[in-house]
């Protein structure tokens, strides 16, 4: 299955979950990943304030970070999200939500 970016189906993502289908990008996403990341490179080149992208989050939103702490910051968010209680999800989950979020990311 190649991600393009449009819905996919409880079908597919059962497939892919189940480990019954393999995944790649498409090569007509590729252009929007590289154009949506330019968005965030320029956002930082020119040091404008976007919240989560050169702000903190929730009630810090209205903090500025610098621009040599912003690498930082998110390494803190991947951080602050790969944490959890209760009992870990199966492999089937886990490869369904990856999926998931790889696909909003072929969108661009």
């Amino acid at each position: 299955m190649q991600l393009t970016g449009r819905p996919l189906s409880l079908s597919e993502i059962a497939q892919v979950a189940l480990g019954e289908t393999r995944v790649e990008v498409a090569p007509s996403a590729h252009a929007r990943i590289h154009a949506a990341r330019k968005v965030i490179e320029d956002i930082v080149a020119h040091g404008d304030v976007v919240y989560g992208v050169s702000t903190g989050f929730g009630r810090l939103s209205e903090m500025h970070i610098p621009a040599g702490e912003l690498r930082q910051l998110q390494l803190n968010l991947v951080r602050s999200h790969a944490c959890g209680i209760g009992r870990p999800l199966s492999i089937a989950e886990v490869r369904a939500m990856i999926l998931l979020r790889a696909n909003v990311l072929a969108l661009g």
